[in-house]
């Protein structure tokens, strides 16, 4: 994929904060040559909006929290910065970046190590259900930037396997998640072997008041770039949902849609991980060719899945919330919330798995009787101030200009 192919989701008069400085090329933010050249290599031509507000406030030394959509660049800004901010002479871990899944970590890794190519960055990814002996190893040897899960990385902090003394800059991504789910503990302590001055950086598509009020306690003066509420609905995803009256009529429904889902590569969300696997179950009988992933798995099992559904060798992954946020597949453009999310934060980083970097894409969202009576799809609708229609008999596929028959 190009990243030149890259929108902006967002305009200018819907980012909001207290900084206003825009900064509309890479040459203005007198980055390194050899940095320039990763970005320009990697496909960049200008940067996005979150980029042209986020990244100068990091290089000037500021706390910043930074939110915009799936698929504007937010993974970009933080990294640009941490690149720019390490010395590379100096072989210690100089950006600490913290992420809530193992893959997100991991692809977080693979843009640093694109990025940063010409800059011979050495990036780690410090994650569980890895070799603890390998990570040990792997920072023994020395690295410049360590991208990690928090409780691998807690574990190599307090026991000093990964040495913080030179880090420069601290980033939390998904800082929402992050904050909000059982990772609270450990990224407080980690903080504790933090100087008190570190400077932080805080990534997020959603940034509820609740997690900006906690983020006051260990932000010094954060400039801030926030995206309106009203504004965080996708412009590239058309949206729709399908009343399937009984919860064991969805799978029936969903088979009549088995066609349109391998057009391209699709993504199916339930909200519990037995579910995944009854469903991938049920598919399986019925001939259909699925894979599934969750967090139950063993992490080479999810490492191979995710390399298949990257190069396109499975086309249908069913899987829960683990891959909503930040995974970035890019002949993804179809989305099926099987189940609609449990909270109206999640629906918007499900949904970004498709269009994202300005592809079109589709949300498919099943809606039973109990989700009627308890308003799900209405709350989505007014949380971001959307409509979600129902499905016409003919869904416009990404692929080609053709339709597709739903089979009654």
């Amino acid at each position: 994929m190009s990243a030149a192919n890259e929108e902006n989701f967002v305009n200018e008069n819907d980012i909001e904060g207290n900084t206003e400085e825009i900064v509309d090329t890479f040459d203005a933010l007198g980055l390194k040559e050899k940095l320039l050249r990763g970005i320009y290599s990697y496909g960049f031509e200008k940067p996005s909006a979150i980029q042209q507000r986020g990244i100068k406030p990091i290089l000037c030394g500021y706390d910043t929290i930074g939110q915009a959509q799936s698929g504007t660049g937010k993974t970009a800004t933080f990294v640009i910065s941490s690149l720019q901010l390490i010395d590379y002479d100096i072989v210690a871990c100089q950006a600490l970046i913290l992420a809530p899944t193992r893959e997100l970590a991991q692809q977080i890794q693979k843009v640093v190590l694109a990025l940063g190519d010409y800059l011979q960055v050495k990036c780690h990814a410090c994650v569980g259900g890895t070799v603890v002996r390998e990570d040990i190893d792997k920072l023994k040897q020395g690295v410049h930037m360590v991208v990690g899960t928090p409780g691998r990385v807690y574990d190599m902090v307090s026991k000093k396997h990964l040495l913080v003394d030179k880090l420069k800059l601290f980033v939390l991504d998904e800082a929402d998640e992050m904050l909000s789910r059982g990772f609270k503990i450990q990224i407080y302590e980690i903080f504790k072997n933090l100087e008190s001055n570190m400077q932080v950086a805080l990534f997020s598509a959603t940034m509820p008041k609740e997690i900006l009020d906690l983020a006051d306690s260990f932000m010094r003066n954060p400039k801030m770039i926030l995206v309106k509420k009203d504004e965080l609905t996708l412009e590239g995803i058309r949206q729709f949902y399908v009343q399937v009256d009984k919860e064991d009529w969805k799978l029936d429904t969903l088979c009549d849609l088995y066609e349109t889902l391998t057009i391209t590569q699709s993504i199916i969300y339930c909200n519990t991980r037995k579910k995944v696997d009854k469903l991938t179950s049920e598919l399986n009988e019925r001939m259909f060719t699925v894979s599934s992933m969750h967090g139950d798995m063993d992490q080479k099992d999810r490492d191979l899945i995710m390399r298949e559904f990257r190069s396109g060798s499975t086309r249908v992954l069913i899987t829960t919330d683990l891959l909503a946020r930040g995974i970035d597949v890019q002949q993804v453009s179809l989305v099926i919330n099987y189940d609609l999310p449990g909270s109206p934060d999640t629906y918007i980083h499900r949904i970004g798995r498709s269009g994202r970097f300005g592809r079109k894409g589709v949300a498919i969202n099943f809606v039973t009787e109990d989700d009627k009576k308890k308003d799900r799809l209405k709350n989505i609708e007014s949380y971001y101030s959307t409509q979600i229609e129902e499905m016409p008999e003919e869904v416009i596929t990404i692929k080609t200009t053709t339709t597709k028959k739903i089979k009654k």
